[in-house]
């Protein structure tokens, strides 16, 4: 029986101090969004390590899922293990072994706000976004790739496969290069 920590902060820039898990035999922990748990190695890392009788810990819910469903069946993947899950924050804790109802709504009902708070980010995101770029303010991301150097490997006989590999970027992002 291990107690396994799980942190996430949404930014490389974040760290993980408030995040404080107490002792815990295995730590698993990722800086990336949590919009969606298919794209999350470290997530994915522990739901493959943990074992029948593990707890799993972490901080608060909105850390885990971003998004209700995700939540859900994170929550389902760990129990049908045998799996306990603990959210420190909320004082909830879920397992296979008891069928707590309160516990469940408070659980989805936390769940849909933190999904509730990401659509607002967004929101707010794509408003703020749209200002900048109306007072030209906002270029979008900066171009990580030269055209000029693209096209020059493609007049010396370089094929869209060979560039891409020589410049360490995908076929698509030469093919979009000569089209510019």
């Amino acid at each position: 029986m291990s107690i396994v920590g799980y942190r996430r902060v949404s930014t490389v820039e974040q760290n993980f101090d408030r995040q404080d898990l107490g002792s815990v035999d295995k730590l698993f922990e990722e800086k990336l969004s949590g919009k969606s748990a298919k794209d999350r190695p470290a997530l994915n890392a522990m739901l493959e390590w943990v074992r029948e009788d593990d707890t799993v810990i972490v901080h608060s819910i909105d850390r885990l899922a971003r998004d209700l469903r995700d939540l859900q069946s994170i929550i389902q993947k760990l129990n049908d293990k045998g799996v306990s899950i603990t959210f420190k924050t909320e004082s909830l804790t879920f397992s296979a072994k008891s069928d707590d109802a309160f516990a469940t709504l408070q659980l989805q009902m936390m769940g849909a706000f933190a999904e509730f708070e990401r659509n607002i980010i967004r929101k707010r995101q794509a408003e703020g976004i749209a200002k900048a770029k109306a007072k030209g303010l906002y270029k979008g991301r900066p171009k990580v790739v030269d055209d000029t150097k693209v096209k020059e490997l493609r007049q010396s006989g370089m094929g869209a496969t060979a560039i891409a590999k020589h410049l360490g970027i995908g076929r698509a992002t030469v093919y979009k290069s000569l089209r510019s």
